[in-house]
C-alpha cells in the first residue's frame, strides 16, 4: 500500500486529488494539510511514502516543509512530489534543493500522476518529461549563492560513474543512458545505485544538482 499525504492549502484542490488517488486499490490518503507546517507535523506522525506538495502555502511554504522533512532523521524515507506551473520555475529549483523528488506541472493528466507517485514511492526521482530538460537549463542558469559543491567529491567515482552523472545531469532516462553508454539496462540502474551511494545522494534529483554545482555538466550542455 502507498501511503499519500496531500499538502494543498486549496481544499477542493485535495478533495480532487482523494479522491482520483484513493481510485487505486493500492493507494491511500493517510492525511491532508493546508499549510507547510501541517505537512511536516503529518510526515513525522503518519510517516507517507509520499507528500504530494504544493509550494505556495500559508505560515511554511512548500519549499521549506521540503527541507524540513527531508532534514530530519525521522521521515527519511519520505519523498516529496511537488505539483508546480511554469510561472514558479524559480521555486521549482529551489525546492530540488530542498530535497523533492520529483516535479509535476498542474495540469498533468490523471494517469500520469498517479504513476509519478509510484514511480517516487520506489525511491526513484522523477521530473515530468514535459519539462526536464528546460528545469535543468534553468536551473543550470540559476545557481543560488553559497550552493557550489566541492568538486572533490567526483573523485570517489570511477570514469564510468562520471559518465552516467554527466548523462544524469543531462536529463537523459535509464534507457537513454544505457544506449548513449553501449550498456545494459541492469548495469545501467548498478552505475546509478553506486553514484548514489558514493556521493550520500539521496535520489536521482540531488544527482542532477551535483551534477551541475560540481562543474561536470555546464549551463548549454543539457
Amino acid at each position: 500500500m502507498i501511503r499519500v499525504v496531500l499538502a494543498d492549502d486549496q481544499v477542493l484542490v485535495r478533495a480532487g486529488f482523494r479522491v482520483l488517488i484513493e481510485s487505486e486499490p493500492d493507494f491511500e490518503v493517510v492525511g491532508e494539510a493546508a499549510d507547510g507546517q501541517e505537512a511536516y507535523e503529518l510526515a513525522v506522525t503518519e510517516q507517507p511514502d509520499v507528500v504530494l506538495m504544493d509550494i505556495r502555502m500559508p505560515n511554511l511554504d512548500g519549499i521549506g516543509a521540503t527541507a524540513r522533512i527531508v532534514g530530519d532523521e525521522r521521515t527519511a524515507g519520505v519523498r516529496i512530489l511537488v505539483l508546480t506551473t511554469f510561472d514558479l520555475d524559480e521555486y521549482v529549483f529551489r525546492a530540488l534543493r530542498a530535497g523533492a523528488s520529483g516535479f509535476l506541472l498542474k495540469d498533468t493528466q490523471p494517469t500520469e500522476l498517479l504513476a509519478a507517485i509510484r514511480v517516487v514511492a520506489s525511491g526513484e526521482a522523477l521530473l515530468s518529461p514535459r519539462i526536464t530538460r528546460t528545469v535543468i537549463a534553468e536551473f543550470a542558469n540559476r545557481p543560488e549563492p553559497g550552493t557550489k559543491v566541492d568538486a572533490g567529491a567526483l573523485s570517489f567515482l570511477t570514469d564510468r560513474e562520471r559518465e552516467v552523472l554527466t548523462l544524469i545531469g543531462r536529463g537523459l532516462s535509464n534507457a537513454e543512458i544505457a544506449d548513449t553508454l553501449v550498456i545494459g539496462a541492469a548495469t545501467t540502474k548498478t552505475h546509478i545505485s553506486r553514484v548514489l551511494a558514493k556521493l550520500n545522494a539521496r535520489d536521482r534529483a540531488q544527482l542532477v544538482v551535483t551534477a551541475y554545482e560540481t562543474g561536470l555538466v555546464v549551463p548549454g550542455s543539457a
